[in-house]
């Protein structure tokens, strides 16, 4: 009743050749485009000028603002913290409310 079905010599070639040449492809490294890094600019004089017109400003909004994505603004608004151009006032586990330094 069942089983498998048995494989004709020429087949059997046929498959073991096809199993040894993806083998191969691997092995080289050959495939995928190669990574590339990509840095983005954020205009700070604009960003500055929206931060300072907003009571408070959120890293989702400053990206969105800005144009750039979150991880940028977040970074953006790290650099901030640390130079003492901004503060955080308020929020909690990575959604801070940040404002501009009134110094």
């Amino acid at each position: 009743m069942g089983g498998t079905k048995k494989v004709s010599p020429a087949k059997q070639e046929k498959t073991q050749g096809a199993k040894e040449s993806k083998k191969s492809r691997k092995d080289k490294g050959e495939g995928g485009p190669s990574k590339a890094e990509i840095t983005v600019v954020v205009n700070e004089q604009q960003v500055m000028k929206y931060i300072q017109g907003a009571k408070v400003v959120t890293i989702h909004d400053l990206a969105r603002q800005a144009g750039v994505k979150i991880s940028a603004a977040n970074a953006f608004l790290r650099e901030a913290v640390k130079k003492g151009t901004v503060k955080r006032v308020g929020g909690y586990s990575g959604h801070y409310l940040y404002q501009a330094s009134s110094s």
